[in-house]
């Protein structure tokens, strides 16, 4: 079976900074994420299709009060509404699962369901988000496609989650050690004995490394994944149409477009 697995918030952000040329107004961010959404599935034609969507980061702001801290947002585009509108659509209208856990976060969700729900299964993730390498160094069946490039990217060479505790993410507020670049990094990460050496040259070093591989990794949420909760919902397409056009997505709705916008999703609603 091949399972398609969509970082959510992230297609939704990509969405928001892609707007298609011309279309602006109170839902550019919807039409921007449904336009882009249909040629995915059509690209990847899963027989399975989930949509993960964000919890609160509970267990990394434990081990650090400021994890994304440093995230700036802003609303002047109406943007958390359009988002509601986007997860609702999908949640009540879409053959795709919607899944999320309330107290973690999208990555750890995704990892998890590849982890214990389809460890056979041919998986393909969604995201730009680099942190998805990891899976790379646990699992042979999974593969990323970063959207933005539009390719699937290579599996590093090295532990990722190392390797990133090491450099730091400063998306997220992790700091990394003085002096450790990408290619630093790496060596260091390739290198045992290189790698024990730079932690034993500071003893503020080892707890900063462990500190950051345990903000970086995907927390385990055990095989029962309790608390995780899935909608899975498809009314009829005219529901959809009918929103669609009291938002003016004309170029979605008009026959022609339609006809091929349902039919990508036509082979969802059968399994």
């Amino acid at each position: 079976m091949k399972v398609l697995l969509l970082d959510g918030y992230n297609l939704i952000h990509r969405a928001r900074h892609s707007l298609p040329r011309g279309f602006t107004g109170d839902d550019a961010t919807v039409y921007s994420f449904f336009r882009s959404l249909r040629p995915l599935i059509e690209k990847f034609a899963p027989d399975k299709a989930y949509f993960v969507i964000e919890g609160y980061p509970k267990h990394r702001l434990e081990i650090a009060p400021d994890y994304k801290a440093n995230r700036v947002r802003h609303d002047k585009d109406g943007f958390q509404a359009q988002k509601k509108k986007i997860v609702d659509l999908l949640k009540n209208n879409f053959p795709l699962t919607v899944v999320q856990h309330k107290d973690y976060e999208c990555d750890d969700v995704l990892a998890n369901l590849i982890k214990y729900r389809h460890c056979e299964d041919d998986c393909i993730v969604v995201s730009s988000d680099s942190d998805f390498f990891q899976l790379y160094n646990h699992h042979s069946n999974v593969q990323v496609y970063n959207p933005v490039r539009k390719a699937v990217m290579p599996a590093p060479e090295y532990d990722y989650v190392t390797w990133k505790a090491l450099r730091g993410d400063g998306a997220d507020n992790i700091p990394g050690f003085r002096g450790i670049g990408d290619k630093r990094a790496t060596n260091l990460v390739l290198d045992e004995a290189a790698l024990k050496e730079f932690l034993g040259k500071d003893e503020s070093y080892p707890p900063l490394f462990e500190r950051n591989r345990a903000l970086i990794r995907f927390h385990d949420m055990s095989p029962e994944m309790k608390g995780v909760v899935y909608w899975d919902a498809c009314n009829p397409w005219e529901d959809v149409r009918q929103v669609f056009n009291s938002m003016e997505f004309f170029s979605i709705t008009n026959d022609k477009s339609w006809k091929k916008f349902v039919n990508t999703f036509v082979p969802l609603q059968q399994t």
